[in-house]
């Protein structure tokens, strides 16, 4: 017998510059090969937030050489599961899909401390879906 896929998991915010980073980038160090990660944004952004970058360094993930990516309905085809994170109807929709909408504050335009506690809430939230879909988390 084969061995079952891996999932891929799409992380989809606004600018993809904040939250679906922090994500895939937790997702990315906790589930390492077992699972595929992508993250996008519906009207993504020029750069990653700075205060995310800096936020994320303080856990040992540097994402400084991150770049938002455009949402395209082929990321969310491709996708087994798609977490949005305030996109609101932005996001296309696909039967067959898992979706789940975390709700979060948007790190736009606020500094680190403001960042912290959303990071933080990302990584739980994270760890919980790796718990969900079966996956023991490497780090």
């Amino acid at each position: 017998m084969s061995s079952p896929a891996v999932p891929s998991v799409l992380f989809v915010c606004v600018h993809n510059a904040g939250r679906s980073q922090m994500a895939a980038a937790f997702l990315t160090r906790l589930g390492g090969d077992g699972v595929q990660v992508r993250s996008a944004g519906s009207a993504p952004a020029d750069a990653v937030n700075p205060a995310v970058v800096e936020a994320m360094k303080e856990t040992g993930i540097d994402i400084s050489a991150e770049t938002p990516k455009v949402l395209t309905a082929d990321a969310v085809q491709s996708s087994d599961v798609v977490i949005t994170m305030g996109c609101g109807d932005a996001c296309p929709y696909f039967p067959g899909k898992r979706y789940l909408d975390w709700t979060l504050d948007d790190p736009a335009g606020q500094g680190v401390q403001a960042v912290r506690p959303i990071r933080d809430e990302i990584e739980r939230r994270v760890r919980g879906l790796l718990a969900e879909l079966g996956i023991e988390v490497t780090s």
